[in-house]
């Protein structure tokens, strides 16, 4: 699986709506204003999270169950700006939304900004017809409140394209995140 680059990533955005909205090039600055880059790579795409959050609480005392999660969990935040209690997380979405191709796969890893402030990015691959905006999850693990930019790059997706097309999509079997919009809390 060879790993696809800038030009790629420009021609599908172009024939197949593979990133929307896209940013052809990578932007460091908005009215001249340092941002945390975001748009086209050398081999991929970084992505920027939008000003809608679900940040973590426990104050009802749940039990995180993945089969069964409770939505009063998080406390609603829709800022430019949202701030992590230490030890917890923040569920987020991206602003773009991906149309994955058949046989594309791909992975999203975090800023190196972030990650050297103690804030891990994490999100699942992408899999082949995956179509939606991507939840993310930011866990920070320092002792401190932590800062998240909404309209700002906060991850990198890199495609990794097949040489064979997969049997069964993502799209074929049903799958339950098929063109999430918004921030999708787990389903079982």
């Amino acid at each position: 699986m060879p790993v696809k680059s800038d030009k790629w990533i420009h021609k599908m955005a172009a024939e197949c709506g593979l990133i929307e909205p896209f940013e052809p090039q990578q932007v460091r600055a908005v009215n001249g204003e340092r941002v945390i880059s975001y748009g086209v790579s050398s081999y991929g795409y970084d992505i920027r999270c939008a000003p809608e959050f679900k940040v973590f609480t426990n104050i009802n005392s749940a039990v995180v169950d993945p089969k069964n999660f409770d939505p009063e969990s998080f406390v609603d935040v829709n800022r430019d700006v949202c701030i992590i209690p230490p030890n917890s997380f923040a569920l987020a979405r991206t602003l773009e939304y991906f149309r994955i191709p058949r046989n594309v796969l791909t992975i999203c890893l975090g800023k190196s900004t972030y990650a050297r402030c103690g804030i891990i990015v994490n999100v699942t691959p992408l899999e082949p017809e995956w179509e939606g905006h991507v939840t993310l999850e930011f866990s920070n693990t320092t002792p401190l409140p932590a800062k998240i930019y909404a309209n700002e790059g906060v991850a990198q997706v890199i495609f990794l394209q097949s040489d064979e097309v997969c049997e069964v999509s993502y799209r074929d079997r049903g799958g339950k995140y098929q063109n999430q919009t918004g921030v999708t809390l787990p389903k079982a």
